[in-house]
């Protein structure tokens, strides 16, 4: 399963996000939920870069996979919790639909991207 956290600062905008693990809906290489979730998030950290110059602190498991994270030094601009808050809603979305695969929760406590 999926598991996506996100974590809110004092002013309720998303400053973080950790997505690990596999969908495990498909074999590999035709996992349409693993494919999903991968398209939007890493689109969303692309456009953060391009769109508002955030500069965003990503990790990630290039060889294994089912390990994404993001999160900013910085204050978040309008922009940029705006592209956060449609990554969230989406997975939600997508959540809604493969609830067997995917988990995505608001966390109190700060993300350790590790």
């Amino acid at each position: 399963m999926i598991r996506a956290s996100f974590h809110q600062d004092s002013e309720q905008k998303i400053d973080s996000f950790l997505i690990k693990g596999h969908a495990d809906s498909g074999p590999y290489g035709q996992d349409l939920v693993c494919a999903a979730v991968s398209a939007v998030t890493i689109g969303t950290i692309n456009n953060l870069e391009k769109l508002t110059q955030a500069v965003p602190q990503v990790v990630m498991d290039e060889v294994n996979g089912g390990h994404l994270g993001c999160q900013f030094d910085k204050a978040i601009s309008h922009d940029t919790a705006l592209l956060l808050d449609n990554l969230f809603w989406i997975l939600k979305d997508i959540e809604g639909s493969y609830p067997k695969n995917i988990e995505v929760q608001v966390q109190k406590n700060k993300i350790d991207l590790d």
